[in-house]
């Protein structure tokens, strides 16, 4: 475990080289609020080339190329503000990186606060308690360098962990016998990686809150036989939950925003929460007929709440499980000791798969 003393945010303070933003988006406006609130002034921003417009501003600042940036800044101190796992945007990111002091401040795709020194102090005593429950050598040293990665924000840390998505699917070991519950299924691109890997399956059942990506889904996963689809949430329990409309990869849940969906559990849908019923396409429907071997979750922050949906089939069933570790701060720590309160001899492997920043970070559970 790190004993790093300082943090991005208090080397920024420090800096004498202009700070400049590369991208704008949601990512920018999170990371431009967090320079204010520590008094912290950007001098500009520029975009890959596709995104400059004659006039653009971002936030009042006019967004410039990079090659305009480095013309007038020259010497700058660079912030990336996006994410992308895309091998073009990675290669671009490091010829900055090799030219220009280069940063990707960790901002939380949900959430609030910040991971910087004092959250690292305040939570130090979880992450050494996950640290110690880890079961191999490559997940501890995943970890650390996550760690090291969120508070100094070099991108160098996240490079030195990356394992593959060969190595989750190693870990998993699926075969065709498996039922596999893919949480926040997007358009079908992980239902279909898991067919590849397993060979074929016994059953899917596949969850996924947004209306045009779950067309997509359904459209991709056409004529698979012994597969339940569900244009529904999985959460806590049943009801409703209101979302923003959002076509790219999972919809966040929010207050007062856009769309209300229905929200099921795992439990209910595996038969193991009394009866409940779920929405499929827009109608109501009894629960999948086979309970999970395999769970997928990725629900964009609200992995908590389809946990504790899921804890009564956690505990019975005892299925595998890759749980996404990266849109909360907290989740890093809280994930797995909630996983391990439900159920304690699960074996716990972290990999990271090739992404800036720290996304595409998975737990791995196993039944021992």
């Amino acid at each position: 475990m790190t004993d790093r003393t300082t943090d991005i945010w208090e080397k920024l303070a420090r800096c004498e080289k202009p700070v400049v933003l590369y991208g704008t988006g949601d990512g920018a406006e999170k990371i431009l609020e967090r320079l204010e609130a520590r008094g912290i002034k950007a001098a500009g921003i520029f975009a890959s080339d596709g995104f400059v417009r004659p006039g653009r501003t971002f936030r009042g600042l006019g967004v410039v190329s990079y090659a305009e940036a480095a013309e007038r800044f020259g010497d700058m101190c660079v912030l990336v503000c996006f994410g992308s796992d895309r091998p073009e945007v990675i290669g671009n990111i490091k010829r900055i990186a090799a030219g220009q002091e280069l940063y990707m401040p960790d901002v939380p795709v949900c959430g609030g606060g910040t991971f910087d020194s004092a959250y690292y102090d305040a939570h130090r005593a979880e992450l050494e308690q996950v640290r110690a429950l880890l079961s191999d050598e490559e997940s501890r040293r995943c970890l650390d360098e996550v760690i090291d990665y969120k508070l100094s924000g070099e991108i160098e840390h996240l490079f030195a962990c990356e394992s593959g998505a060969e190595g989750l699917w190693q870990l998993l070991e699926p075969g065709p016998d498996e039922v596999y519950y893919d949480l926040g299924a997007y358009t079908g691109d992980t239902v279909n990686e898991f067919l590849r890997e397993a060979g074929g399956c016994r059953g899917i059942c596949a969850f996924e809150p947004d209306a045009r990506n779950f067309r997509k889904l359904r459209g991709s996963l056409a004529g698979l036989g012994r597969s339940v689809l569900l244009n529904a949430a999985a959460g806590a329990e049943e009801g409703e939950a209101e979302f923003v409309r959002n076509s790219g990869r999972g919809s966040a849940r929010r207050s007062g925003k856009t769309v209300r969906v229905p929200v099921v559990t795992v439990d209910g849908v595996a038969g193991c929460g009394g009866g409940a019923r779920a929405c499929a396409g827009g109608s109501l429907q009894a629960a999948a007929p086979w309970p999970p071997t395999i769970i997928k979750m990725d629900v964009e922050g609200a992995e908590a709440d389809a946990i504790s949906g899921a804890a009564i089939t956690i505990a019975r069933r005892r299925p595998k499980m890759m749980i996404a570790a990266y849109h909360r701060n907290e989740d890093l720590f809280a994930i797995p000791l909630q996983i391990l309160s439900i159920c304690p001899d699960y074996r716990l492997f972290l990999r990271h798969s090739p992404c800036l920043p720290a996304w595409e970070l998975n737990y791995i559970f196993l039944p021992s």
